[in-house]
């Protein structure tokens, strides 16, 4: 039996060696006080860095092999060889193009089942011309941009690989996948694994050509606008066709369909609507919301490392923190060490923010949204009150267009009864913040000292690495008050774990509202289909079960595995 060893390294001028086969087998032989000839295979599975002042330090995890044990089996480094399917084969209509999409895609035609991915964005690089014009303070492009196009949100926001969903095994799979595609090696073993976004393109396009070389169709700039269903038995029906129409011609393309993977991602409200015209149920579900910070990283990594990171070529620093205040979790989301602020807005007349970074990782800038989580109940009658929600819509409403939806309803509100209000909050929030900031995507900004006080003063902006800019602002007159509130708390907390994190040096972005969807599509926990509409399977943030770019990919996994074994008994 294969044996693991955990090495601990001091901090050197390089990293550890995790590619240098020869040198892992003598560290390993060393540590366990055996002659080398006696190892057959020494593979890293774990290197992290221990930050903490009295103990910085590398840990390196090897598993090891001795000979005359069975050899590992070795780890997959080209894209799979699918056989084509047979013309007779079941056919899945994929709805999104992000991880989710592309590994059930992938994995359905592994399966045998004819594929058609259907993709809203533009393919990677021309996704790529649309963020640089965007970036430059261009017109939003409604269906390329942050968070529509190939590969998903998490193209172009960072390629950060960390999760706590899935089972070791399933997520080794799916990062032996991105590796076998062109992602480094080094996400295999990394603590925090991360691809960057000049990178991940390049692992995106390999995607799409194993699905194309296995006989799948990608089809882009297509946006699904219906899911046509025909009566089954009683009530329930079953999604047979889905309506698509091409974005540059106009043209409306019927794709008959044996299953429908919808897999659009957390922004796609015309999806979700689409869903519930052909009768899923829709329900709300736990999000959250807040603002992002940004800092210089020299100060981080002076707190973090101690000085170390330039002699020693530590990676970029990063922070994870968390608090509560007023019986809701605050906590910092997606932090981009090294990174920059991004316009995630999918709509001229809103503002959102997001970070992403660089494989390097060399930006001046650490930012991280700092988010306050919020639940359905929250916009009950008295809850939603305090939290100041019908304010809010009401300030939105009057800069723009009501914010209703098919079956949206007045104040006071029941979860149950509107399933969207929270994206109705999203959108308003994101509507109050672009009229803060002036126009032309700048984003509403505050110091980090001034915002945890919380007095009403401002100061002007700060350097940012936001492209649009900053105006500086009281954030108080921004945000909802119990939202507000939360996060002026949570500042304070943060500034005690991290001593200088609510100083001058830091600054308050806003608003950070893309962080999840606020609803899902009901699915059967078993079958992952809707339980209304046969052959419609809810998949990744859609089906409320995806935080990022691996727990969506192993959902992707888990639908293709459910709808093969559908079809194989169809």
């Amino acid at each position: 039996m294969p044996r693991d060893v955990t090495l601990v390294l001091a901090p050197s001028a390089s990293p550890p060696p995790v590619e240098d086969a020869p040198a892992l087998l003598r560290l390993a032989a060393t540590e366990l006080r055996i002659p080398p000839e006696r190892l057959l295979e020494v593979r890293p599975t774990k290197l992290s860095f221990d930050a903490r002042a009295r103990h910085r330090s590398w840990r390196l995890a090897l598993r090891v092999w001795e000979r005359g044990e069975i050899a590992p089996e070795p780890i997959r480094i080209d894209p799979p060889d699918l056989a084509r399917p047979s013309e007779r084969a079941p056919r899945v209509v994929v709805v999104g193009s992000g991880p989710a999409g592309l590994f059930a895609a992938i994995d359905a035609l592994a399966a045998g089942l004819c594929v058609t991915v259907v993709e809203r964005g533009k393919d990677v690089r021309a996704r790529r011309r649309s963020i640089r014009a965007l970036n430059r303070g261009e017109p939003v492009d409604p269906d390329s941009n942050y968070c529509f196009g190939e590969g998903g949100a998490g193209t172009y926001s960072d390629g950060k690989l960390y999760t706590r969903s899935g089972e070791r095994e399933s997520i080794q799979g799916v990062l032996e996948m991105l590796v076998a595609h062109g992602a480094p090696r080094e996400i295999l073993v990394s603590w925090r694994p991360h691809v960057g976004s000049n990178r991940l393109p390049r692992v995106v396009e390999a995607l799409r050509e194993t699905i194309r070389r296995a006989g799948g169709e990608v089809l882009f700039g297509a946006r699904a606008e219906e899911i046509e269903t025909n009566a089954t038995r009683g009530d329930r029906r079953r999604a047979e066709v889905v309506w698509i129409r091409r974005i540059e011609s106009g043209e409306r393309i019927r794709l008959a369909a044996d299953a429908v993977v919808l897999a659009t991602g957390h922004s796609a409200l015309d999806s979700l609507l689409m869903a519930r015209r052909a009768g899923a149920r829709l329900v709300p579900k736990g999000f959250a919301m807040g603002l992002r910070t940004e800092h210089p990283q020299p100060w981080l990594d002076a707190r973090q490392y101690g000085g170390l990171r330039g002699p020693c070529d530590l990676p970029a620093s990063f922070y994870e923190l968390a608090t509560r205040a007023d019986e809701r979790g605050v906590w910092s989301f997606c932090m981009c060490p090294g990174g920059f602020i991004v316009p995630a807005t999918t709509d001229s007349g809103r503002v959102v923010v997001n970070g992403m970074s660089l494989s390097r990782r060399d930006s001046p800038f650490a930012n991280s949204g700092i988010v306050v989580g919020i639940e359905p109940e929250d916009w009950c009658a008295e809850r939603g009150e305090r939290w100041g929600w019908r304010e809010l819509l009401a300030r939105a409403e009057a800069l723009g267009e009501p914010l209703r939806f098919e079956g949206s309803i007045e104040l006071p509100v029941k979860p149950e009864d509107d399933p969207l209000f929270g994206v109705r909050l999203q959108l308003a929030l994101e509507r109050v913040a672009a009229h803060a900031g002036g126009g032309e995507r700048r984003a509403p900004a505050q110091r980090a000292d001034l915002f945890a006080e919380g007095r009403g003063r401002t100061a002007p902006a700060l350097a940012t690495s936001y492209p649009p800019g900053a105006t500086a602002v009281d954030l108080g007159e921004v945000l909802p008050r119990g939202l507000h509130k939360r996060l002026r708390r949570a500042f304070q907390d943060f500034d005690q774990q991290l001593p200088g994190f609510a100083s001058e040096i830091g600054q308050c972005l806003g608003v950070e509202s893309r962080t999840s969807s606020p609803v899902r599509i009901v699915r059967d926990p078993e079958t992952l289909v809707s339980p209304e509409v046969e052959g419609l399977y809810p998949c990744g943030e859609g089906a409320g079960h995806a935080g990022g770019i691996v727990s969506a990919a192993l959902d992707g996994r888990r639908v293709a595995a459910a709808l093969a074994r559908a079809l194989a008994r169809a």
